[in-house]
């Protein structure tokens, strides 16, 4: 028999979290994690890399018009905002007491609580 995967891959950041962009158009803007895709490894942070969408008019909409909504971001250019101190930091897993892995913050050390 062959052996089954795993095929969900664990990223450093998670819906609900609260990230900074570090590379982009949208360097240095922070927002929470609307979305992840993670087939393509990109995230959809709300207030950043917003772009226009220009919709053709239809029975819903008449008028059509310009939308302005968000647009995936590679979670390469994101970084996890530290719930502690609001700066920016690298992750890491840990086992707690549990036996269960935990992200912790690599510049307090402290866990990060998920969403």
């Amino acid at each position: 028999m062959e052996r089954r995967k795993n095929k969900q891959q664990k990223f450093h950041i998670r819906k609900g979290d609260t990230v900074k962009v570090i590379a982009g158009n949208a360097k240095g803007k922070t927002g929470t994690v609307l979305e992840m895709i993670g087939e393509k490894d990109r995230a959809i942070v709300e207030g950043a890399n917003i772009v226009t969408k220009h919709k053709k008019p239809s029975a819903n909409s008449p008028q059509g018009g310009i939308d302005k909504v968000e647009a995936p971001i590679h979670i390469s250019n994101l970084m996890l905002v530290d719930p502690a101190t609001g700066d920016a930091t690298r992750t890491g897993r840990k086992l707690d007491e549990n036996g269960k892995l935990q992200r912790y913050s690599k510049k307090t050390g402290e866990v990060i609580k998920n969403g």
